[in-house]
This record gives structure tokens, C-alpha cells and sequence, in this order.
């Protein structure tokens, strides 16, 4: 069994523990998961089962959208309310605020890694060190958001809800923060769903009581999504019964014998001559041939 089951991550678990209960309900050790979620979050999860493992790294839309809650007035050491509240701010904040500084934060931002994350320096975790109160210098990454809206706000109790939608490796909580510090009172993120992950959707996801209950009754095969809906956005190549064997032994082919090559295209989905997924590949126009990215077949 091979492909993609999305699930819907509930609270208190981290990726990794999703997919070791996974394990242990699928009976099956070849499982990864595409896109880390703190343990709070909670929503779309991907994750990888069989051959399918491969194409964990390599996912070509790495977009991503939240519904985020957030409280201003208050800053804590995770930027979270899972965190110790370091500081707090009776300063009013109106939505006219709020809904002004929302350019600041869309499209390319810098943001500091905060110390609670996966961020490795000098080949420890950030949050690792955090854990023992050390705070070490961070180098500001660069961050892609490319929708940011206020969904609701109360001005009395100053929380809200915001919807993000982001590229790889955004901090939804540092924005949260960010935004908290330019209005001169602080903010926290109080909760967080993902609702979007490399092209799946929320509605795709199952829980473990769903997913437990459909291997319980023979149906797991239902949940499991096609491993070339991670590679959609590609352009598609089919290949003849030679090339299919030569591309699975991971012989380059000869770009002039291929068919439906696209001149702009620097990345192809590729199908065998059964018509099933088999991987990726990159033209080499310099030498003439089509080299092998990531074998699936």
C-alpha cells in the first residue's frame, strides 16, 4: 500500500508521535510525515506510507494555511499561552490597529527563529537549549506570507482570530509576536489549526478513530491518496516501455526521443508506459538528456 493519508493531527502530539500511533494502528513501520506541527496545533498532517516515503522531502508546494488565535497583551517565552507570560500590557488595541500593520507582515518578512523551535545552531535544537534557559544568538530567516486577514477581533478582551497562508519554514506564533511588539503591547498565539498542507485540505483528513475504524472493516485502501497528487502542479511526461525500464534502473534518456518535453519546464512528473506515477525528473538541455530525480517505481 502506497500513497498519501492525510490526517487530522489533534493536540498534545507531535509529528513524530503521529506517525509511531500510525504504526502501531496500520501495522506498518515504511510511514513519514510531510511538514512538522507543533505539538499544539492541531489539522492537516500528511503523511507518507510505502514507496511514497521517498517524495517526503521533496514536495514541490510546500504552501500552507492557519486559522490562528491570538491575544495582544501579553509576551511569553514560546510566544505561545503554552508558555511562561514574561510580560504583560493594558494597552488598548483597536482592529484599525491591527488591520494597519497587516502589510508589514505579508509577502517577504524577516523573522528571528524563537528559541521554543526545530532550528538547529551549532548542531543542537533551539528548543533543547531553551529547555535548559540558554538563549543563543539566531540569524533572521527570510519567511513568505502570502495572504494575511483578520477574521475576528474582540477589542475589549484584544483576541482574535487571523488567517495565514505561508510558505516552508514560517512562524506563525512569531508573527503573532511580531505584530504584538509593534503595537507596543506584546501578543500571543492561543491557538492554531492548519487547514492546508502541500495541496490537502482539512476535509481530506481523518482522525485515528476514523482511520483505526476503516482498517477495522478492510477499507484503509479508501483513505489512501495517490502519491503523484504531491507532484500535480508538474508537468507530466509518459514514458514508452524501454524508457520505463532504462528510468527505474536510473539510466538517463535521451531528451530527443521524449515526448511532451516543454522547453520552460525544469521539473516533470513522470508516468510509465502503464500509466501509474513512477517519480520526477530534471532536463539536462547542455548534454541532451533527462536525468532521474526521485525514483518512486
Amino acid at each position: 500500500m502506497n500513497g498519501i493519508l492525510c490526517v487530522n493531527k489533534p493536540q498534545d502530539f507531535t509529528s513524530f508521535d503521529v506517525v509511531a500511533k500510525l504504526r502501531g494502528i496500520l501495522h506498518m513501520k515504511r510511514l513519514g510525515h510531510g511538514g512538522t506541527l507543533d505539538p499544539m496545533a492541531t489539522g492537516v498532517l500528511p503523511v507518507f506510507v510505502g514507496t511514497a516515503t521517498k517524495a517526503c522531502d521533496i514536495m514541490p508546494n510546500n504552501t500552507k494555511s492557519y486559522i490562528a488565535g491570538f491575544r495582544f497583551g501579553a509576551v511569553s517565552d514560546t510566544q505561545d499561552i503554552w508558555g511562561e507570560v514574561t510580560e504583560k500590557s493594558d494597552k488598548a488595541v483597536s482592529f484599525e490597529d491591527i488591520e494597519g500593520l497587516l502589510p508589514e507582515f505579508t509577502g517577504n518578512i524577516m523573522q528571528l527563529p524563537p528559541m521554543y523551535s526545530a532550528v538547529q545552531v551549532n548542531g543542537q535544537r533551539l528548543y533543547d537549549l531553551a529547555r535548559k534557559g540558554i538563549e543563543v544568538e539566531r540569524t533572521p530567516r527570510e519567511a513568505e506570507v502570502s495572504e494575511l486577514k483578520i477574521l475576528s477581533y474582540d477589542e475589549d478582551t484584544r483576541q482574535g482570530t487571523l488567517s495565514i497562508t505561508c510558505g516552508k519554514g514560517t512562524y506563525v506564533r512569531t508573527i503573532i509576536n511580531d505584530m504584538g511588539e509593534k503595537l507596543g503591547t506584546g501578543g500571543i498565539m492561543t491557538s492554531l489549526v492548519r487547514t492546508s498542507s502541500g495541496g490537502f485540505a482539512l476535509e481530506e483528513c481523518y482522525t485515528f478513530e476514523q482511520i483505526q475504524q476503516a482498517v477495522d472493516e478492510g477499507r484503509l485502501e479508501q483513505l489512501i491518496l495517490p502519491i503523484d497528487r504531491v507532484f500535480s502542479s508538474l508537468p507530466k511526461l509518459r514514458l514508452n516501455e524501454a524508457q520505463t525500464k532504462m528510468y527505474r534502473n536510473g539510466v538517463k534518456l535521451d531528451l530527443s526521443r521524449i515526448r511532451n518535453i516543454k522547453e520552460d519546464a525544469d521539473c516533470y512528473g513522470v508516468y510509465g508506459s502503464d500509466g501509474v506515477f513512477i517519480g520526477t525528473a530534471h532536463p539536462d538541455r547542455e548534454n541532451g538528456v533527462l536525468r532521474v530525480g526521485k525514483n518512486l517505481g
